[in-house]
């Protein structure tokens, strides 16, 4: 399971954390969100222990959403060592999910 970030938690559990994470910047209306959805609980299962997998909810979690400057669904975010590395809009395999966080 995915946990979801807030506002809250979203510094204590990506910036603190020396750990790599995928975040999914996403939206429930998206059809391509529901399509990555799957996609990730395989991919968090797959990585568990070595990546963190979280997600954000653009429209419950607005604040994350205008923080982060996320103008489009689904983007994805990769943090290593409480900095982020990368972040790409649109859908991804696990092979692509993969190449993003170079494993």
């Amino acid at each position: 399971m995915i946990s979801e970030l807030t506002p809250e938690t979203f510094d204590e559990l990506v910036f603190k954390s020396g750990d790599t994470i995928l975040i999914d910047f996403f939206a429930t209306w998206c059809g391509p969100c529901k399509m990555m959805a799957s996609i990730l609980e395989e991919f968090a299962e797959e990585q568990a222990g070595k990546v963190k997998v979280y997600k954000v909810d653009v429209d419950a979690q607005a604040p994350l959403a205008e923080r982060f400057r996320i103008l489009s669904v689904p983007t994805l975010m990769v943090v290593k060592n409480g900095k982020i590395q990368t972040r790409i809009e649109g859908t991804r395999d696990s092979d692509g999910l993969k190449e993003l966080l170079g494993i």
